[in-house]
């Protein structure tokens, strides 16, 4: 969809190219959850370096000697410096966004020992698992992820990141929250694609979309009787195009799956009307295909 949207804005045609980027803006997504996953890795590094200088001042005080080591000895953040699925993942993608900017994880940390959390968490040194586990996954959801020099980071380091950073920041929450004390954690660095299917739809529905908009677009034209179509909010008209090719053109994709993810980018892109409007136009529509017996749906439950 964003893909499009930006082919139209753009005013290019040259769908080898923008294809190309569309892959490419999805492959970075995993950059992205790497470099948000490895943040909690190098906050521990930082703090561990910082206990390790304090302690080895001239006039160090008793804590600095022997600080509380709590955080440092967090399971999670050991579970996640040996996972050997991150590792091989963070080596094989080049990723070193911290070792570059280490002043973000600097800021991290002085956000993450000035909240409740810490505080609360600290108030002891004794390290309990299910404690350790649930510290983390509300200081990556609580002070992390809403950190916003953090943020503009991101989006000014890959600007496709913008509508990503939800989806990735979700997924690392999920992860953490289901770690077990095993070796590893049970926790592996997730495809982008399920499967070389998978892949070819992104690139399937993409092409039949744009190869075929003026057909596609012809579907719904005399469906809006109320609205002039160059009134129609262009983000509107692109996922109009897209339910349509995918109930016409993709057998293997049930009806009320098309229909509800399309309605579902309605309410995350468009107007807040659109939704309304584009549940209307298709409902009206798939009956009106299903009449025609213009719907081939292959198996089992997939009108």
């Amino acid at each position: 969809m964003q893909t499009i949207y930006a082919m139209h804005q753009n005013g290019s045609d040259n769908l080898e190219k923008e294809e190309k980027f569309l892959f490419y803006s999805i492959d970075a997504i995993q950059d992205l959850y790497l470099i948000m996953l490895s943040s909690l890795i190098e906050i521990c590094k930082k703090e561990s370096e910082f206990l390790h200088l304090s302690s080895q001042k001239h006039l160090a005080t008793p804590e600095e000697r022997k600080p509380n080591q709590k955080f440092i000895k967090n399971a999670i953040f050991q579970i996640l410096s040996e996972n050997n699925s991150l590792s091989i993942a963070l080596e094989t993608r080049k990723i070193n966004n911290w070792t570059l900017n280490d002043d973000y994880i600097i800021l991290l940390l002085n956000d993450i020992k000035q909240s409740k959390l810490y505080a609360k968490y600290m108030s002891n040194a004794v390290n309990n698992f299910e404690e350790d586990k649930e510290f983390i996954a509300n200081l990556f959801q609580e002070v992390i992820v809403p950190n916003d020099k953090l943020y503009d980071y991101l989006e000014d380091h890959k600007l496709t990141w913008i509508d990503d950073i939800p989806v990735v920041n979700t997924e690392i929450i999920k992860q953490l929250r289901a770690i077990k004390p095993v070796e590893g954690g049970n926790l592996k660095v997730p495809k982008i694609f399920k499967d070389a299917e998978d892949r070819d739809f992104v690139r399937d529905l993409f092409r039949k979309t744009v190869l075929n908009e003026s057909e596609l677009a012809k579907e719904y034209v005399d469906k809006t009787p109320n609205w002039d179509t160059e009134r129609i909010a262009e983000i509107d008209t692109i996922i109009l195009k897209m339910a349509i090719c995918e109930l016409l053109k993709f057998p293997s994709i049930p009806v009320k799956v098309t229909l509800n993810e399309y309605l579902e980018l309605a309410k995350e892109y468009s107007t807040p009307k659109s939704s309304i409007f584009i549940n209307g136009i298709l409902d009206n529509l798939v009956k009106e295909l299903q009449v025609g017996n213009r719907i081939q749906k292959m198996g089992r439950g997939l009108m």
